[in-house]
C-alpha cells in the first residue's frame, strides 16, 4: 500500500479484514511481523505511539481520544501543554491564554468552527466533537493522518463538514488514510481506494474506477 503526499485513500474491507491491525502498525501500536514501513523512502520501525507522531503520523481511533472534561483548548494540545515561562513553567503552570488563542486559530484554518475554544467537549455535539478531534490532528501531523471510520454516527450535516476537513488536509499537502464502511463517503473524497482482504491487498485503484455497488 502506498500514500503520497495530498492524496487521500480510501481503506475498505469487511470487518476482520486487517484494517485496524494495519493503522495500529502504521501508528507505532503494534509492531508488524513482516513487512516494511517506509516514509520519504526511509524504513522506519516504530517503538511506540509517540515515534510516530514525532514522525508527523496522526491517528484518530473511533473513540476520537477525546476528553470530555477538558476545554477544547485542553483537547487540542493534550500531551503537549505549554507551559508559562520561567520558574512558573518549571513548576508546571500552563499557558492557557496561549493555548486557548492557537487552539482557536489552528481550528479555524481548517474550517472548524468552535464558539469557544475554552468550552468544555462535553457541551459539544456529537459533530463538534468529532470536529475538535480531527482538527487536532490536522493541526499536528506534518506527514500523515489516519481517519477510522471518522464520519460514523453522525448526521449529513455533520458528515459533510467532516469531508470538508479531510479536503482541506489534502489541500494542504498531508497523506490522508481514510477507513469507512460508508462507501458513499470514500467515494467522495477519496483519490484511490485499497481493498483488504484477510490481511492482503486484493485491489488498489483509482476511485473512479468503483461504483458503491462495486
Amino acid at each position: 500500500m502506498q500514500l503520497y503526499p495530498g492524496e487521500v485513500v480510501g481503506l475498505v474491507g469487511d470487518n476482520g479484514a486487517g484494517k485496524s491491525t494495519l493503522v495500529k502498525c502504521l501508528s507505532g501500536v503494534h509492531q508488524p511481523t513482516s513487512g516494511e514501513i517506509l516514509l520519504d523512502g526511509q524504513e522506519r520501525k516504530w517503538k511506540s505511539p509517540h515515534e510516530a507522531l514525532q514522525a508527523g503520523i496522526e491517528t484518530l481511533y473511533q473513540d476520537s481520544s477525546l476528553a470530555p472534561q477538558l476545554s477544547v483548548a485542553a483537547n487540542v494540545f493534550l500531551g503537549r501543554e505549554e507551559t508559562v515561562p520561567g520558574i512558573l513553567g518549571k513548576m508546571g503552570f500552563l499557558a492557557q491564554k496561549k493555548m486557548d488563542g492557537e487552539a482557536h486559530k489552528e481550528l479555524e484554518r481548517v474550517g472548524i468552527a468552535v464558539p469557544q475554544s475554552n468550552r468544555s467537549v462535553a457541551q459539544l455535539s456529537g459533530g463538534q466533537r468529532q470536529a475538535v478531534a480531527i482538527g487536532r490532528a490536522v493541526a499536528w501531523a506534518n506527514k500523515v493522518i489516519i481517519l477510522d471510520e471518522p464520519t460514523n454516527h453522525l448526521g449529513a450535516r455533520q458528515a459533510g463538514e467532516v469531508l470538508q476537513i479531510i479536503r482541506t488536509a489534502k489541500a494542504q499537502g498531508l497523506g490522508v488514510i481514510f477507513i469507512s464502511h460508508t462507501l458513499p463517503h470514500i467515494m467522495e473524497v477519496t483519490d484511490r481506494i485499497v481493498v483488504l482482504r484477510l490481511g492482503k491487498v486484493v485491489k488498489d485503484a483509482p476511485t473512479s474506477d468503483f461504483t458503491v455497488e462495486t
